[in-house]
């Protein structure tokens, strides 16, 4: 299952480019941009369009994989409907077509006729990324997993929200990036179908850096499978479990009453804020951040499952909240209770939020600092 692996790697970074050329190519960005005014048609076909940029995504990635994995083919879900209304009314679904001219010309029923935007779009998603994404670390990498037994979530574009405003900030070496369009990822997660558990992560992040040639990307990956515990980045240095400054990461929304009982822990820097579901967990992956802490059911499988399995394989992991605080935490080793999983739904809420990390969540990589955080919480929400 390395072939997986490497599949999902290149497909990651063919979304990463798809991503790119939406704010490069001149006719996609001013679809992209562009202010929801005049007539109710283009209102809905700007709008529209913001949300194709990731359903063309998610679509290459389940046409990719299912082309190589067709055993797989049925159990490759994603954010987004691949159905839309085009400004006639007609409804049209989203798929990858055989060849580059037959996709054009599905994307232009979608774009009201609009040639070379969906000519752009339909170039970027029939490229060949194992030109561009050649040393992966994954050759020597045996996967002891049968793709019959698999199931894949898949995050399109994270954080859509700073990719549409695309704001450029400038990343201190070794902090965090708050927002901007470094917090737009790209997350692909396999499971277990039988028990949930994450087992291969992969994390593109579009817009790493920009060079005079313009914004280059980078990509994590991380396997989790029994005794098989693989990733690209090495797991930080773990401090002294006492050491001063502990470090948190939480979402700018986040309860008042989170900040208030973590704000003692961390000191006046050390209590940070990013966007991103996504990113906050990579923060965490990175060391750039020691614990991610979100109190709301407002993340979902697609945006965990990827970023889990890299936690998993650097000996850490994510908890659903609640059930860590009901339950305490053990005085050593992993906790035993409340692992998030990805193969159950929700039977009784509607619509997307059947697939709601329903209790929030908790990210870390070491359980001392996990301890800490929860031991501050526990009592206060």
């Amino acid at each position: 299952m390395a072939d997986l692996l490497k599949l999902l790697l290149c497909v990651a970074e063919k979304a990463a480019n798809v991503a790119r050329v939406c704010r490069q190519e001149a006719p996609l960005f001013q679809l992209l941009v562009q202010e929801k005014t005049g007539v109710d048609k283009n209102k809905k076909f700007v709008q529209d369009f913001k949300t194709l940029a990731d359903v063309v995504i998610q679509e290459m990635i389940r046409h990719d994989v299912g082309a190589q994995f067709p055993e797989m083919i049925d159990h490759i879900q994603g954010e987004e409907s691949n159905k839309f209304e085009n400004g006639l009314g007609e409804s049209v679904v989203v798929t990858v077509c055989g060849t580059e001219k037959e996709t054009a010309a599905l994307l232009a029923t979608v774009l009201d006729g609009d040639q070379m935007a969906a000519t752009l779009l339909a170039c970027a998603i029939h490229q060949d990324a194992t030109l561009t994404l050649t040393d992966t670390g994954t050759d020597d990498l045996h996967i002891p997993l049968n793709p019959s037994d698999l199931g894949i979530w898949i995050d399109p574009i994270d954080a859509t929200s700073q990719y549409i405003e695309g704001r450029e900030e400038v990343v201190v070496e070794g902090c965090l990036c708050p927002s901007g369009l470094q917090c737009a990822l790209v997350l692909i997660g396999v499971y277990l179908r039988a028990t949930g558990e994450p087992v291969i992560g992969v994390i593109n992040q579009p817009f790493n850096h920009k060079d005079p040639t313009g914004w280059k990307g980078k990509h994590f990956w991380g396997v989790s499978c029994g005794s098989v515990k693989a990733c690209s980045v090495l797991r930080p240095k773990d401090r002294p479990a006492q050491c001063p400054g502990l470090s948190v990461v939480l979402s700018s929304s986040e309860k008042q009453a989170v900040k208030e009982a973590l704000a003692p822990l961390c000191g006046p820097d050390r209590l940070m804020y990013a966007s991103g579901a996504g990113y906050k967990i990579l923060c965490v992956i990175l060391g750039l951040a020691d614990v991610y802490v979100l109190s709301e059911g407002s993340t979902f499988k697609w945006d965990s499952c990827g970023p889990h399995a890299l936690l998993l394989a650097l000996g850490g992991g994510m908890l659903d909240l609640k059930e860590c605080l009901r339950f305490g935490h053990c005085e050593g080793g992993h906790h035993d209770q409340g692992e998030l999983t990805y193969h159950q739904s929700l039977s009784e809420s509607p619509g997307a939020d059947r697939w709601a990390n329903q209790g929030g969540l908790v990210a870390y990589l070491d359980c001392q600092m996990l301890h800490r955080v929860i031991g501050e919480l526990k009592g206060k929400f």
